[in-house]
């Protein structure tokens, strides 16, 4: 069979080419099989957010344990991104519960500990879906397998996947957001409408986190870690679906985007750029 044609147009980038010394944003990359092939991916729309936020996309593949201090020396800021897979329980002292559901066993290997690190740092971070799970899970915090099978809790998993994407990811539920949070900061609102498109969700909050956003049946849909240095949050629903048509999305990248200008700037002060340095 033949593969479907690509159109130029279908690959122009969302905004205008980023300045020489835009931050770098990491982007960790999640594992697939196709065929018999081990392939490394990361959803576009997560690359075009950071662009949005008038930073430089940088896609991590994977990472041994050894090298997350050589990655997080490169970033400005860290986007965890969303995907199919789940953080695997384990690492909140639970078995599995649905095996047909998948995993990615490698990208929980070094994202987790990277998580750690990142926020030990001051480094700002970003994570959505899976992300926001990852960084309960990694900080000591536990998941929900099955919000929708908690007693009064909703269901969350969103219109069916045989719907258009545009339904899939529409507005389906409102968030509180609670006064004097980061996320009601930058928002400058109580309430926002957002997306749902997950099956697992915060069970045991991690410690030390925040509430920024709450569902109306009560589930956390976004913290933060307010004691630790620099801009960390993490969401549950998806901002970077059409953010460039969303006011909120938008308020919320230019929120990390300008934190991971701060950090560009502060870590590069008094480093000279090659373009400084003499050659002869």
């Amino acid at each position: 069979m033949s593969e479907p044609a690509v159109f130029a147009s279908d690959l122009t980038l969302s905004n205008s080419p980023l300045p020489r010394h835009a931050p770098r944003v990491l982007l960790p990359a999640c594992n697939r099989m196709r065929g018999p092939h081990p392939f490394h991916m990361v959803g576009r729309k997560y690359v075009e957010a950071v662009r949005l936020a008038g930073c430089l996309p940088v896609i991590v593949p994977a990472a041994h344990p050894d090298e997350l201090l050589a990655w997080l020396d490169l970033a400005d800021g860290v986007l965890l991104t969303g995907s199919p897979s789940n953080v695997h329980p384990g690492h909140f002292g639970q078995a599995v519960q649905d095996p047909s559901l998948p995993l990615d066993l490698l990208r929980d290997q070094w994202t987790l500990p990277l998580i750690r690190l990142a926020l030990a740092r001051g480094l700002p971070l970003l994570g959505i879906c899976r992300g926001f799970q990852e960084v309960n899970a990694a900080m000591g915090g536990s998941l929900h397998q099955a919000v929708h099978e908690q007693p009064g809790l909703a269901d969350h998993r969103g219109p069916s996947e045989a719907q258009p994407l545009d339904e899939q990811y529409g507005p389906l539920h409102p968030v509180h957001l609670p006064a004097g949070g980061l996320l009601a900061k930058v928002l400058q609102t109580e309430q926002v409408m957002v997306n749902s498109l997950h099956g697992q969700g915060v069970d045991r909050l991690a410690p030390g986190a925040r509430i920024e956003a709450t569902a109306p049946d009560g589930l956390v849909e976004a913290f933060s870690f307010p004691e630790r240095p620099g801009f960390n949050l993490a969401v549950q629903w998806h901002p970077e679906w059409r953010a460039a048509d969303n006011p909120v999305s938008m308020a919320m990248f230019r929120a990390f985007g300008a934190a991971c200008r701060a950090w560009h700037a502060q870590a590069h002060a008094h480093a000279p750029s090659r373009s400084d340095m003499r050659t002869d």
